[in-house]
This record gives structure tokens, C-alpha cells and sequence, in this order.
């Protein structure tokens, strides 16, 4: 199929590299999405860029758990603890040492920990209906004109502010957002890192720091939350038993990153432009661009935008669209009927099918929850007065044609609400791969569409650590010319032709 592609890759420029504090010197990076993890060693040269070497990947997925969907974490602990006890291996085989260890998962959900360090229960998930009973009752005490005007935070019945309102006891408790946990895990040193902390709807978006008179209107402890860490800052070394179970040298630290997956991800985005648009796609996708300051105007609170903080204090402007969690969830129904045609197969399927057919809006809250999704999708369509014939192929080509729409409709707005035009759209992620996705995103928004890296969030985790190492020097441009300079970035051109203008 051929989507009008043509890969290139951008040259580093000089002085993003300083001269390695130790030619050996390698980092670790815990990776962890809503459906798999991962732990990679990244290397970093001022000749190739980034490099990454996956070493472990592991499943994740809710569970349904004392009466409710829950996180088994401690399953996904002793995943992370095996996958940096083989990186340790592969380290030394290579003589090559671990400096530090970065954190980034996904947002908004948390572990509670008593005065004794232990894990009260598994963590809620999210895409656990608990929270929407909350809701009224957060606004009766907070009105919501108030949050957004504080907290710049996108309207999410599962954010964590309406979360710990489901919380029936909170005295003697703190709450760790899921990468403070598993730092606090292995150094023994609780902190929240900034651009999580900032998806909790409890932070202030202007001042930086934890919005205590919601804390107060809301009767949660002052202390709910550990103090604040910024991505570059050291969390702590090693616990001993850490050491022991992994190998690691005594030296490791744990160094905060992005660790909203999110920031990390954009952080990584190789942009030569400043006037650039992203989309962070993979379970969920996040569309938005790069600012120096939130805009919290009523108008943005209406078309429900978020201002989340960024690497070196950068604001992700940004709206939450449907992801490829809906094409995922099928394929799982799919599975369990019998039918496993290979993704690559059925995309191509996809795509031969003809532009414009039924589309659905990615993005409601009805497809959060995991269910039979082809057929919560057919009946979206049936709503629409269209139909959606029972073929694999014309669910994924109304996936693809829902959410390049959905990310178009959401970058026009985020060009109106912020009054900056863009000019090219990087989309990051497990989404980069998807050829249909990317050159329908093209044709949906009018721009050029680069796709590229894969594994940005890894990258923007490896290259904060590397920059606290004294390994890079520079800010956001130099890091991204670093990763450009190690990646193959494919380019989608927008066609009139194709769409029929």
C-alpha cells in the first residue's frame, strides 16, 4: 500500500553531547502503559543519538479486585525488579555501568501507603466507575469554573482529585502517584514528581505547587501528597534489598523524569520547528502543543483542554482523544471468537476500504470501561442513523477515519484557543507504526505528518537522566536534535486528491 511515505532522518547539530562522564555509563528506563511494560537500557552519543535495548517486557491490565478494577501491583513490581536484575546482567556483560534508574507510567492513579512504608491495597484503575459518584459533590465544594482557573486540568470523572473523594479513610495515609510508588519502592524516599503531579487536578498550573485550599475544601490531609520533585532531580539510592535481589552497583540512583508518560514522550518529540502540533498515540492519544504558560481562560475550560506540566517547566497543552485502546479491545474480542488476522493484514484491509464511511466519536467516556468493544462500536454508528456492516475490516477503517478526525477537530481548536498556528504534526508512540493512522491524520488536519520515534517516551526518559549525569547538556532543542539524530522518521503529506477537495 503505498501511503505517499518518505523516510528521512534529521541531522544532530553540534554541542548536544558534552564528553561522557563515563564512556560506560548507561541508564536504565521503567516504561509502563495501561497494557504492557517494559525495562530498556538507553546509551546516548553525540553520533547516534539515543539507543535503546529492550530487556524486559511484561503484560499489565486491570483486574477486578475486592469490588472494583484494580491494578495487581504487586505482580507489576516483581516484574519491574526482574527486568532490572537482567539489565544489571546485560550491563555487566557488556562492562557497562547502571547510573540511574527513570520512572514514567501512566497519570491520575495512585497506591495508598501507611506510616509503616506498606501498601494499604492494590491501586484503583482509572477505568474504575468509582470515582463518577464523586463528581457533584468535588463541584458542590469547588466549583468547576474555580478548578480549571487553578488547576488548567482537563474535566475527567477519573482524575485524582475525584478519586481520593471515593476514598472512605485517608488518615494516615499518603497517596504515591504509580511511578512515586515504585521509587518509593526502591530507594524508601517518597516524593511526587512534577508533571504527574500536575494531572491530579490539585496543582496549581501557575504556581507550581499543590493547590492546599482545594485540599482544605475538600477535607483531604495537607500531607496527602508527598513533597515535589522535578524531572532531573535525584530521588535517592538504592534500598540494600533492592541491590541484593538486582545486582545493581551501589551507585545507582533513582533519577526523576517525565514520569507522566506523556511529558516524557514530548519531551522526545524531534522537532526542528517550534510551531509544531503532537500526538502522543497509544492506548489513549494526546493532541496538543507546547506552551511557556497555561491558558486558563473560560473558553478553554469549555472545550475541555489541559494544561499539564512538561519537561524544564514546559506547559503540554492538550486535549485526551480515544486511542488505539478501541482497535486493541477488538482485536481482543476478535481473538476470543477465533478470528487472528494479523494487524499489518487487517489494516491493509482497512485501507482499501472507500474514504467516508460511518465515524464514531473516539473519545466518548462509553468506550473507557473494557467490554466487547465491536459491538459497543456498531451500536455508536446505529446512533448516528448510519451503519457499520460486521467485518473486521470496516470497525478498524472506522477506528482510523474517528480518530484522525478526533485528532484534527482538536488541533484546530488548540490553534484557536491558544492563537498559534502550527505547521507540522509529530505523532509519537506506538501510533508512529500505524501507516493508516498517520496518513489519514494527513488528510483529516491539512499538515504534514511526521512519524517517529516508537519509543519516544523511553527516549525523553533516558535523555532527562543523561542530561543529570552530565552526559548531554543543552535544553529541550538539543535533546530533540539528539533523538532525530538516531531515528528513521517517516513524512505524510496531506493530498487533496486523496480527500477529494
Amino acid at each position: 500500500m503505498n501511503n505517499g511515505t518518505t523516510a528521512s532522518t534529521a541531522p544532530a547539530h553540534a554541542g548536544a553531547v558534552s564528553a561522557a562522564v563515563d564512556n560506560n555509563a548507561v541508564f536504565a528506563a521503567i516504561d509502563i502503559g495501561a497494557s504492557s511494560g517494559r525495562v530498556m537500557l538507553g546509551r546516548v552519543s553525540p553520533e547516534s543519538g539515543v539507543s535503546l535495548e529492550t530487556i524486559h517486557r511484561f503484560p499489565n491490565g486491570v483486574v477486578e479486585l475486592d469490588g472494583g478494577l484494580r491494578w495487581d501491583f504487586n505482580a507489576l513490581f516483581a516484574e519491574v525488579l526482574k527486568g532490572l536484575a537482567a539489565a544489571a546482567a546485560t550491563a555487566a556483560t557488556n562492562g557497562e555501568s547502571i547510573v540511574s534508574i527513570g520512572i514514567d507510567t501512566w497519570a491520575v492513579d495512585y497506591g495508598l501507603v501507611n506510616a509503616a512504608g506498606e501498601l494499604t491495597a492494590q491501586p484503583y484503575s482509572y477505568r474504575d466507575e468509582r470515582s463518577r459518584a464523586t463528581v457533584e459533590r468535588v463541584h458542590a465544594a469547588i466549583p468547576p469554573e474555580k478548578l480549571y482557573s487553578t488547576t488548567g486540568l482537563q474535566f475527567l470523572q477519573f482524575n485524582t482529585v475525584y478519586q481520593l473523594a471515593a476514598e472512605p479513610h485517608l488518615d494516615g495515609v499518603q497517596a504515591l502517584l504509580i511511578p512515586d510508588l515504585i521509587a518509593f519502592l526502591l530507594t524508601g524516599e517518597r516524593r511526587t514528581e512534577a508533571t504527574n503531579a500536575s494531572t491530579t487536578g490539585l496543582f496549581d498550573a501557575v504556581a507550581g505547587e499543590w493547590a492546599t485550599e482545594f485540599l482544605d475544601a475538600l477535607a483531604l490531609p495537607r500531607n496527602i501528597f508527598p513533597p515535589l520533585i522535578q524531572p532531573g532531580e535525584t530521588v535517592g539510592r538504592l534500598l540494600p534489598g533492592i541491590l541484593e535481589q538486582t545486582g545493581l552497583p551501589a551507585a545507582t540512583t533513582v533519577v526523576a523524569v517525565g514520569s507522566h508518560d506523556t511529558a516524557s514522550a514530548v519531551a522526545a518529540v524531534p522537532a526542528e520547528l517550534e510551531d509544531f502540533a503532537y500526538i502522543s498515540s497509544g492506548t489513549w492519544s494526546l493532541v496538543g502543543v507546547e506552551l511557556d504558560r497555561p491558558v486558563l481562560t473560560e473558553a478553554s475550560r469549555q472545550a475541555n483542554f489541559t494544561n499539564e506540566r512538561g519537561v524544564d517547566g514546559t506547559i503540554r497543552y492538550l486535549r485526551n482523544v480515544g486511542g488505539l485502546w478501541l482497535l486493541s479491545e477488538c482485536q481482543r474480542a476478535w481473538a476470543a471468537e477465533g478470528y487472528t488476522q494479523a494487524l499489518p493484514a487487517l489494516l491493509d484491509s482497512a485501507a482499501a476500504l472507500p474514504a467516508g464511511g460511518p465515524q464514531i466519536n473516539a473519545d466518548d467516556p462509553a468506550f473507557t470501561a473494557p467490554d466487547n468493544m465491536p459491538d459497543r462500536i456498531r451500536a455508536a454508528v446505529r446512533n448516528t442513523g448510519a451503519v457499520l456492516p460486521d467485518r473486521p475490516a470496516a470497525v478498524v477503517r472506522c477506528i482510523m477515519d474517528s480518530l484522525a478526525a478526533g485528532y484534527a477537530r482538536t488541533l484546530a481548536d488548540a490553534e484557536r484557543l491558544t492563537g498559534r498556528a502550527t505547521s507540522v504534526v509529530h505523532i509519537v508512540g506506538g501510533g508512529s507504526q500505524n501507516r493508516l493512522l498517520c496518513q489519514l491524520t494527513a488528510d483529516a488536519t491539512g499538515k504534514p505528518v511526521i512519524a517517529g520515534p516508537v519509543e519516544g517516551t523511553a527516549q525523553g526518559n533516558v535523555l532527562v537522566q543523561a542530561r543529570a549525569a552530565g552526559v548531554v547538556t543543552g535544553g529541550l532543542a538539543e535533546l530533540r536534535e539528539l533523538v532525530a539524530a538516531g531515528t528513521s522518521l517517516e513524512r505524510y503529506e496531506f493530498s487533496r486528491a486523496r480527500v477529494g477537495l
